[in-house]
């Protein structure tokens, strides 16, 4: 899409999810009241500065009710994720799958994966993220073989398919590895040729470059925090040039360090900070995410119009 009429787009869907969340959601409710503004006050895309921020730790410590928009009767999925810095609960209607599967398929098309792929979830299909990896793949055509968290099954099931491409954390990549190694086998010796790592802690993948000379496959890399409730927001596409934002859902700015300055200046690092433009059970107004990242605007290689961001360490 052209960059203006994407614009376009996102002042559209973000006056409507604006004016949504604060009819629907008590938490908002209070926040746009302490800061004294309303949805009404957002006209361009550059008013979204006057709204507050939404803090990480403030998701751990309001209740997640106050910040759904509807009655559980309308909730189709409910997912509670443990996390080192608590515990989190994300509620999803029926159009919140269908979007997130949608991000996802485009995350999965721009790794290369077609309907001859046979790929391997490695993981609890009981996080709503991998179910959406699961649901994409099947929107693809692609073989899915669900390999859950026991390392038995892991090693039966790397015998019996030959599986192209492997979904996980970077965690249970080198966990399949030294499990693989203890039986006097090397994962090199498989077919994969893909490996897409789902990164909780940040963008970048410290093990990028280890699980890379490892297993001799391509590495794609998914940011999916369980603040987010997915894993479809960021992806790498072949140029692997940095990571294309789903910018038709989320907007996205670039906020300086320890501070509420918009960064409006190119080629400028900053805080990544994200707002949903399309959720409906439980909109993220200015989240901000901590990641350390600038905004590349200019055409990627790939043919994508969709903005990218990239950290320091982005073209390793």
């Amino acid at each position: 899409m052209d960059r203006e009429k994407l614009r376009d787009l996102q002042l559209e869907r973000l006056k409507k999810q604006l004016k949504w969340t604060l009819e629907k959601s008590f938490f908002y409710q209070k926040q746009f009241e302490e800061k004294g503004v309303s949805y009404e006050d957002v006209q361009s895309l550059a008013d979204i500065a006057k709204l507050p921020f939404l803090e990480k730790n403030m998701l751990y410590r309001v209740d997640s009710l106050d910040i759904l928009t509807m009655p559980l009767s309308g909730i189709l999925r409910f997912n509670v994720m443990q996390q080192e810095t608590g515990e989190i609960t994300k509620f999803y209607t029926n159009g919140d799958i269908a979007h997130n599967v949608e991000m996802m398929t485009r995350c999965l098309v721009a790794a290369g994966i077609t309907n001859a792929s046979v790929v391997a979830l490695q993981g609890d299909l009981s996080d709503s993220r991998l179910l959406d990896i699961q649901y994409a793949l099947e929107m693809i055509g692609s073989t899915v073989v669900p390999m859950g968290t026991d390392y038995r099954q892991w090693l039966r099931l790397m015998e019996l398919m030959s599986m192209d491409t492997l979904v996980s954390t970077p965690q249970l990549i080198m966990q399949l590895i030294i499990q693989l190694q203890a039986t006097g086998k090397n994962i090199v010796d498989y077919p994969l040729s893909r490996v897409i790592c789902c990164n909780t802690q940040g963008v970048q993948n410290p093990m990028q470059r280890h699980i890379q000379e490892r297993t001799k496959a391509q590495v794609f890399n998914l940011y999916e925090p369980a603040e987010l409730g997915t894993a479809g927001i960021l992806f790498q596409c072949e140029a692997h040039n940095g990571y294309h934002i789903q910018e038709d859902y989320y907007y996205p700015e670039i906020v300086a360090f320890n501070s509420d300055q918009v960064i409006s200046e190119p080629h400028q690092m900053g805080e990544l900070v994200i707002t949903s433009l399309m959720n409906e059970a439980m909109p993220l107004i200015r989240y901000r995410t901590g990641q350390a990242v600038m905004v590349e605007e200019e055409a990627c290689s790939c043919g994508r119009t969709l903005c990218r961001v990239t950290t320091p360490f982005s073209f390793m």
